[in-house]
Formats: structure tokens, sequence, C-alpha cells
């Protein structure tokens, strides 16, 4: 059996986790996944430790160390979703459906939680500057390390609201916010790349591949994400 090693985006992690029987057991390979966020995967993919794979924001590839880990080849789009504001199940849900809306809500909230050091906490952060909230918001903002631990702290009550990408908010114990206001809406891209150095090179262009099939944009949808 050939196992794949594959460094992934914690904001598409849901979806991978779907895809992934799937794809096991019509090939006979196996996945096994390193999630995290973008400064992580940087890391993991410039240490020299060995992988097949990545599926994760462009943000990382554009880091010239990382990208010289992966093959030339153009990268496989693979999906997108926006952000998302978040709220405990039952908590009443502010208005956010403009920029002002969204604004006095961010202004209003006692604390959030969120991921600054990912593709989606940049963006967060440049949409509080945009805002002219961000000294503001810093103060208030509580630092988590992964999509779960967002989740946790809004469903069991340590923090207000919560923001990242809009699907890690389909969980047990917390409601998204709707609508988004669409001209503050930033969308996080996540692509697919041969690792430069795998020996695995037929079996992992299979992975990719099965990632732009109908039956795998079916579960990239349901986990609440827009298929490339």
């Amino acid at each position: 059996m050939t196992e794949l090693r594959i460094l992934a985006g914690g904001g598409i992690a849901a979806s991978m986790r779907g895809i992934a029987p799937h794809f096991e057991r019509a090939t006979g390979s196996r996945l096994v996944f390193f999630f995290g966020t973008t400064p992580e995967l940087i890391e993991e993919a410039t240490s020299g430790a060995a992988f097949d794979a990545g599926v994760m924001p462009h943000e990382v590839y554009s880091d010239a160390a990382a990208r010289a880990r992966f093959s030339a080849a153009p990268l496989t789009e693979i999906a997108h979703v926006g952000l998302g504001l978040a709220v405990r199940a039952g908590a009443a849900k502010p208005n956010i459906a403009t920029a002002d809306a969204l604004k006095t809500a961010l202004l209003d909230a006692t604390s959030l939680a969120t991921i600054p050091e990912s593709a989606a906490g940049m963006q967060i952060t440049r949409l509080f500057e945009r805002l002219g909230i961000a000294d503001v918001m810093a103060a208030k903002t509580q630092v988590k390390k992964g999509p779960a631990d967002v989740v946790k702290a809004l469903a069991s009550g340590e923090t207000e609201i919560g923001m990242f990408l809009a699907n890690v908010f389909a969980a047990p114990g917390v409601e998204l916010v709707t609508p988004f206001p669409p001209e503050l809406q930033q969308k996080v891209a996540f692509a697919g790349a041969v690792a430069a150095d795998t020996p695995h090179q037929r079996a992992v262009e299979e992975f990719l591949a099965y990632l732009r099939t109908p039956d795998s944009a079916a579960l990239i949808v349901e986990k609440g994400m827009v298929p490339a």
C-alpha cells in the first residue's frame, strides 16, 4: 500500500477528511495529513521532513523556500471559501450585513477568537485595518492555534464572537451570522501541488486529480467550501 503524506491547511481539513476514505477505497493508497496554519505549513515544508503533496492556501506557495519544495508545474486549484463571523449557538446574532454594521458589531463585542497567523487571519487583520479598528480589535482578540480552538472558545462562551473561514463554523455549538458584507468579503483559495522529491508522483497526481472529480466536489460543497 502506498502511503502519501499530505501537508494541508486547517481550513480545508473537514473536506480532506471527508474525501480521504473514498480516495483510499478507490485506489488502495493511504493518506496521512499534516494540518496547519500558513506559518506552520511553511515551516514543515522547509524543515526537510518528507512529504508527498500539499493542499494549502496560496499564501504558503508564495513563500519562495516553501515553493521550492514542490514541482514547478502549475498548481491544481481545489477550493475556496470566504470569511465568516459566528456566535455561540442560541446567542443573539448581530447585524453585519453592511460594512458599517459589521464595524459596529466588532466594536460592541467584548472578545473575539481567531488565528491571526493563518491566511484567513491575515485577511481578517487587513479587514480590521480597512475599517480603521485594528488597534481596538487587537486588544480584544484571543489568539487561537487552530480552527477547532476557535470553535471551542466560541461554543464554551470563552469568547463572544469568532471570525475565520465560514466553513469552520459548520460545527455544533456555534452559529454562522449572515450575510457577510460582500464589499468586505475575502476568500482563501486552496491549491494542490506535487512535492518535488516524492517517490510517489503517479499516486500524488492521482490524488490531486481525484480532488477535482464530481464526487469530491460534492463533498467539498457539503463541508461549506466552493470547488475550483
